[in-house]
């Protein structure tokens, strides 16, 4: 099953006889608030014009549970999770396609919840909203319940532990900017820099200049200079596990598993007894 579908593949399919429940899950991250700019409300950007059909979905309350010990965007209580997906209109056998507003993190993380709770066939509109050539619309739908029960993986899944394990082990794939990564910077977390033996990877270099992903051929060459290989398990984290989702993403594409870790540098940085390491090397 692909994991992302393109616009006009989108546009057949809602045309077809096959319903396709559509997720609108448009989000930004809080730091891009810090210069006293209005919070993004992406509520108000569904209501003002979304793909027909859609459903707003909300990330900080339906796709994430408060922030705590598992860090700013721990994983959502799936009591939540799957109300809100079955109030969406989401069923097991329906296919889902989700979107936001071009970046592709939001939507990643509703994929990689769906995907890790057992949902068979979702996928991510490639480019988001800005790909979409269509008409939108304003009124908001009212679809029929779903019946999705969401149940957790056995795997895909590591804690702080298993991602430091995994570093010495494996390859753990750092999909922050590079420059948090290597502690120049650090807007949102306490403590800048990386996990020891993490390696750089920003999430931004899986995608072209026009915000679509990379071919898969594309894909596994720039993982394969990551090393990448595909003898070594995979990990992948953020700053809270949401572009981390998006890594994941980029890696399925390239038909490359791997697993995330959830809390992510926000819930690492939090635990002083954590080690840090800072500059360009792994290390």
């Amino acid at each position: 099953m692909n994991a992302i579908i393109s616009a006009s593949d989108l546009a057949t399919g809602l045309a077809g006889p096959r319903p396709v429940v559509l997720l609108d899950v448009r989000w930004q991250l809080t730091a891009a608030r810090a210069a006293g700019e209005p919070p993004f409300d992406g509520r108000a950007a569904y209501e003002a014009g979304h793909l027909p059909g859609a459903v707003y979905v909300d990330l900080d309350r339906e796709l994430a549970s408060a922030p705590g010990e598992g860090g700013r965007h721990p994983l959502p209580d799936l009591a939540v999770f799957g109300a809100a997906m079955r109030r969406a209109g989401v069923s097991a056998t329906t296919p889902v396609v989700v979107y936001d507003g071009g970046q592709g993190w939001a939507a990643a993380r509703a994929w990689w919840l769906l995907r890790w709770t057992g949902h068979p066939d979702v996928r991510v509109l490639d480019g988001g909203l800005p790909a979409w050539p269509g008409p939108l619309e304003t009124s908001v739908p009212d679809p029929v319940e779903g019946d999705f029960e969401p149940v957790p993986g056995d795997s895909g899944l590591l804690d702080a532990d298993a991602a430091a394990s995994l570093a010495r082990s494996g390859v753990l794939l750092d999909a922050r900017a590079g420059e948090r990564y290597r502690g120049e910077v650090e807007p949102i977390d306490p403590v800048a820099g990386h996990i020891p033996g993490a390696v750089s990877a920003p999430t931004t270099d899986n995608v072209g200049a026009d915000g679509r992903f990379l071919s898969a051929e594309e894909l596994r060459e720039r993982f394969k200079g990551l090393g990448v290989t595909g003898s070594s398990r995979v990990g992948v984290y953020c700053g809270s596990g949401v572009s981390a989702a998006h890594e994941i993403l980029a890696l399925t594409v390239a038909g490359i598993p791997a697993d995330l870790y959830a809390g992510s540098w926000s819930q690492w940085s939090s635990d002083p007894g954590r080690p840090v390491a800072t500059g360009p090397d792994p290390q």
